[in-house]
């Protein structure tokens, strides 16, 4: 919670604050958030408007996550920016305001919503260790990025693998006669016949 007592309501003041606050719980997504209790760096500008207070600033925040291709640990750090207006309740604006504007309570303004709109909603759904990270082989799981260019895998295609047992059994070709397909037997040329 942020107090806001000191900025006061005349419209026009403004204060700047740099606070460190923890993570909360479930601060990301799937594969790739902040720690819970990692520090979160605030970089704030308060300034007081008619209605009420308008939030400006920049999260930073360490990320620990895994990438979705080779399934390598990530750490880095993630920057975002926001902006949000908290509605004084007193005021015609925050007496009819919706149920998803903010409002300051007892001078107090709750940043962990908008945050978690900020930061969670700019983290990349499938994050990468770096950007040409090959992944995984997906015969034997190997990672790529280690095995090199020369890794690979004779696979037949497995539409064909009922006949793959069938190439050892097969006879060998006839020695007799010219080979070409299409030609059954041998043509008498005195007779104009064909045998056999």
């Amino acid at each position: 919670m942020l107090d806001t007592r000191a900025l006061g309501r005349q419209p026009g003041s403004s204060r700047e604050e740099h606070v460190t606050a923890p993570a909360p719980e479930n601060f990301g997504i799937e594969m790739i958030g902040a720690p819970a209790g990692a520090p979160i760096e605030l970089d704030l500008r308060l300034e007081a408007v008619l209605e009420g207070v308008l939030v400006t600033g920049t999260a930073t925040l360490p990320l620990q996550g895994e990438c979705a291709r080779c399934l390598d640990p990530i750490a880095s750090t993630f920057e975002a920016d926001f902006q949000e207006l908290f509605v004084y309740p007193d005021t015609r604006s925050g007496g009819n305001a919706d149920d998803d504007e903010l409002r300051l309570e007892d001078d107090l303004i709750d940043l962990e919503p908008v945050l978690r709109d900020a930061v969670v909603l700019a983290l990349p759904l499938s994050p990468l260790c770096r950007d040409d990270c090959p992944g995984l082989c997906p015969e034997c799981g190997a990672r790529l990025a280690d095995a090199g260019p020369e890794h690979h895998h004779d696979v037949a295609d497995p539409r064909w693998a009922a006949l793959q047992g069938l190439a050892g059994d097969m006879p060998a070709s006839p020695t007799g006669g010219s080979g070409s397909p299409g030609s059954r037997g041998t043509t008498d040329r005195r007779e104009g016949k064909q045998e056999g």
